[in-house]
């Protein structure tokens, strides 16, 4: 986590809060510490207070009795809802961004599924899955629609917490990047249904790995 600077210290806390848990840089069920969070940013307590309030009347976090404040624990009807809803909304993204992609952002997109490549090579899930977020708000900033991108970053503050999980599955593993090859070979052919078709499959495959372990663990 970067020190933040001391400019317009509330709404820079509450961003980068907001990207810790779309980043999946805290994990379900986890308790924020204020004092903890304030040290680790640099800042006083009072900005990460009033950020954690915000995050928590948008439901991105949860007060308990005690009032501490924890990273939501996700039902299964809750997630297999969101993921509906990702489906619908990332895909209708990825159909309006295949028609305004430029040649730069093209290979900004296909440079990042080349290190995706490499790092399930390698391995290195922390960068798999950085790279992987990377990969998709690429493609979604190209779709032009700035109300639609803000609903698709607080679906992804409520299911990054669990991204991390991804890259425990064996089976999901080899997997991981068939979809994102058929979303940038659509993205070249400025094939705007196949790319929302492929980015339906990519959310929806892993979706199913993350839902299993719910249901295991729940």
């Amino acid at each position: 986590m970067l020190k933040l600077e001391h400019q317009t210290l509330n709404d820079r806390a509450y961003g980068a809060l907001k990207q810790e848990l779309i980043s999946g840089g805290f994990s379900p069920g986890q308790t924020l510490v204020i004092r903890k969070l304030a040290e680790t940013f640099g800042i006083s307590t009072t900005p990460i207070r009033e950020a954690l309030q915000r995050l928590v009347a948008e439901r991105l976090l949860e007060m308990q009795n005690n009032r501490s404040i924890i990273v939501p624990l996700l039902s299964v009807p809750a997630f297999e809802e969101l993921t509906q809803i990702r489906i619908a909304v990332e895909g209708l993204a990825g159909e309006m961004a295949a028609l305004r992609m430029s040649e730069s952002g093209l290979v900004e997109i296909q440079t990042t599924l080349a290190g995706m490549q490499r790092a399930i090579e390698a391995g290195d899930a922390r960068t798999y899955l950085s790279l992987n977020e990377a990969f998709h708000f690429a493609i979604y900033q190209h779709a032009g629609a700035p109300i639609l991108l803000n609903m698709i970053r607080d679906l992804w503050g409520r299911v990054g917490p669990y991204l991390k999980l991804l890259m425990q599955a064996d089976r999901y593993i080899p997997l991981s990047n068939d979809a994102h090859r058929r979303i940038v070979a659509a993205l070249e052919q400025r094939n705007g249904p196949a790319v929302r078709i492929s980015l339906e499959q990519d959310i929806a495959v892993a979706a199913a790995v993350l839902s299993e372990n719910l249901r295991m663990t729940a």
